[in-house]
């Protein structure tokens, strides 16, 4: 699991210091090593910070050259199946003269033997890289299927750049990024930025299953082309479906065997436990095939109604793992607060973000490679919010079409908002349900239904200053979704292409690369994906229950009585700490001066809410969370943009120059 970073330009010649530079932005994603590669012409940089996992010999180095000198890969990833690759390689090509056993020397010989395509058909990990042809002077970028590792890529001011985070980009004396209009609108709306936008004009994150092809001095970007459908798989799927009789032992052979084929390291190995049923099924099979206790890691708050921990401590306790666990306070998200918005170097306002930071750091005090159960909420029906969505829609029909839009622009109206707000001043909680439901009854599809069910901010001009809300376009249209016969299939397509992607897999990849610690994600196996897709939706949620055959596969390892219970969610009290011990903080960032002079937010919309949430009024913690965390973004942006490398980063400023 690495870093990656590189640039191409022919208005001056490649510097690789400078390069050096911008890898050391993301030195924490590879502490052990770093280095550059420049092409014969000068125009191109290549860099890396490599952190080792597999081969931790100088024999892993990247970038790393071909044998042929033809082509070169500077690789942020793990191919689980790279040794079948090699075997594969030497059945179809002959005896191969390996110099060591990484799986990025395996990656780079498969790609100049097969080609980009069906090295990635065949490829079998988490993935982000760069690839060179040094002949065609062609740079080809790829991301996983599934969108674990991250890639933002584009043009600015004459310069081609990519890289596996954007601060990265702050050294080079080309970046002069804005800020995206439409995708600040999507970020108030999703909680994240959603590929491909980034946050800055000119630059996109390359979106999962695809690659991207650069030549002409990097002047010249192709259309970003799939390598794998995702919504192919989906409908092979749907086509093939498993009899009900074999659903349990085809799901527990897959899991068994993606689980497996990450358990594979040259450095100590854990797992997070939640006491949920995703984590603790990664973790029941990773001791079914271990000689020796697991380590698996926890976070527990004070707030009981947030609190997990004693449930996986019970799991831990019945596989016989070696479990640790830690308290989070107030004070403990606090002092990490400032942290995240530099980590994330863009904006994200998932509070889960909290804890994922803090269980990672917590893991790293003794491993470096960690198993997380991300993704089963999105393969196996597990959100509470899928039985809300159909019972609202079961409501939603009963009206006639024809005047569902009339009637939601009527209760989305202002007079209705200005009624709410005095209601508002009654004690209690509230929640903008009017509102929403007028979104709803508004939509044109399911697909809009659904993400307008889901939105924090149902209109980005309740958020964003006029002049910018102006500016918007795209973020703006309709939702573009495809069509299933089964609402539920919809809605976990939707969340496993989007919500994963571009929210859960974000937060776990910044959370964890920030202390270089790498996070795997069995469930996200493209064999078991695909496997998922073939399990009807009433399966997954059999009587009502939710994630039926992982309940069964589980079942078989631990007592259901361990697990058997609502879901909770890896979530936060930030409703509470903002009227608490985070209203300081929270005040600062929301000052209305503050607010009139960043000129991007609505301040009378922003200011009105705040002071809602504080005085006992309606309650707004999402949508305040997601104003915090923007304006801690601008607050690290703005501190960066002055400052220079850290000694930790000055120390990798003289890399290891490839030839």
């Amino acid at each position: 699991m690495c870093g990656i970073v590189g640039y191409w330009s022919r208005k001056r010649p490649a510097d690789a210091r400078l390069a050096a530079q911008m890898a050391a932005r993301i030195q924490h994603r590879g502490p052990d090593s770093a280095g550059v590669w420049i092409d014969t012409l000068q125009e191109l940089a290549l860099a890396h910070q490599r952190l080792s996992i597999i081969d931790l010999s100088p024999a892993g180095h990247q970038p790393m050259v071909s044998p042929c000198g033809r082509y070169v890969i500077s690789y942020n990833g793990e191919i689980y199946n790279h040794i079948e690759l090699r075997r594969a390689l030497e059945r179809e090509h002959g005896s191969v003269a390996w110099r060591g056993r990484s799986d990025t020397e395996t990656l780079l010989a498969a790609l100049g033997r097969w080609g980009l395509t069906a090295t990635l058909e065949r490829a079998n990990g988490m993935f982000a890289f760069a690839l060179w042809d040094e002949q065609e002077r062609t740079l080809q970028l790829a991301r996983d299927r599934l969108g674990e590792k991250p890639l933002y890529y584009g043009r600015l001011n004459g310069t081609f750049y990519f890289a596996s985070e954007l601060s990265a980009l702050r050294p080079h004396p080309d970046w002069d990024p804005q800020v995206d209009p439409d995708a600040l609108a999507a970020y108030f709306r999703l909680n994240c930025v959603p590929a491909p936008y980034s946050i800055y004009t000119s630059i996109n994150k390359l979106e999962p299953g695809h690659v991207v092809t650069v030549d002409r001095g990097g002047e010249r970007i192709s259309a970003p082309m799939a390598y794998w459908d995702a919504l192919g798989a989906a409908r092979r799927g749907a086509a093939a479906p498993l009899h009900e009789s074999e659903v349990v032992d085809a799901l527990d052979a897959a899991l068994r065997e993606a689980v497996a084929s990450r358990m594979e390291a040259d450095v100590p190995l854990g797992a997070f436990l939640s006491g949920g049923i995703d984590s603790s099924t990664v973790v029941a099979l990773m001791q079914a095939q271990s000689s020796r206790p697991v380590k698996t890691f926890t976070i527990g708050f004070n707030e009981t109604e947030f609190d997990e921990a004693p449930y996986a401590r019970d799991v831990a306790a019945h596989l016989g793992v070696d479990h640790t666990e830690i308290y989070v306070s107030s004070s403990d998200a606090l002092n990490v607060i400032p942290d995240v918005s530099s980590i994330w170097s863009e904006p994200c306002s998932d509070p889960s973000q909290i804890p994922t930071l803090l269980v990672s750091r917590l893991a790293r005090t003794q491993v470096t490679v960690a198993l997380s159960g991300d993704g089963g909420d999105e393969l196996f029906y597990g959100y509470g919010r899928y039985a809300t969505v159909l019972r609202l829609r079961k409501a939603f029909g009963r009206i006639p079409r024809p005047i569902r839009p009339m009637l939601g622009g009527l209760l989305a109206s202002p007079l209705v908002s200005l009624a709410q707000n005095h209601q508002s001043r009654l004690p209690g909680p509230r929640l903008d349900l009017t509102a929403l439901t007028g979104q709803l009854l508004k939509a044109r599809d399911d697909a809009e239904f659904y993400v307008g069910l889901r939105a924090h901010w149902l209109d980005a001009e309740h958020v964003l200053a006029d002049d910018v809300a102006r500016r918007r376009a795209a973020s703006a249209a309709p939702v573009d979704a495809p069509k299933f016969t089964d609402l539920r299939d919809l809605m976990m397509f939707m969340d496993m292409t989007g919500y994963l992607p571009d929210d859960i897999l974000t937060k776990m990849d910044r959370a964890s690369m920030s202390v270089g610690l790498e996070a795997r994600v069995p469930l996200l196996d493209h064999r078991l994906v695909e496997l998922s897709w073939r399990i009807p939706a009433a399966i997954k949620a059999r009587d009502g229950v939710a994630k039926w055959p992982l309940r069964q596969v589980l079942s078989r390892y631990v007592p259901p009585q361990l697990f058997d219970r609502p879901k909770k969610g890896f979530s936060v009290p930030i409703g509470e700490w903002l009227r608490g011990p985070l209203r300081e903080w929270a005040e600062d960032l929301l000052d209305e001066r503050r607010l009139k002079d960043d000129g991007l937010l609505n301040v009378k919309a922003v200011r009105s809410r705040w002071l809602d949430h504080v005085n006992g009024g309606r309650p707004w913690p999402e949508h305040l969370w997601d104003v915090l965390m923007f304006q801690c973004w601008r607050r690290a942006e703005s501190d960066a943009a002055f400052g220079g490398l850290s000694k930790g980063q000055a120390r990798m400023a003289e890399p290891l120059v490839t030839t």
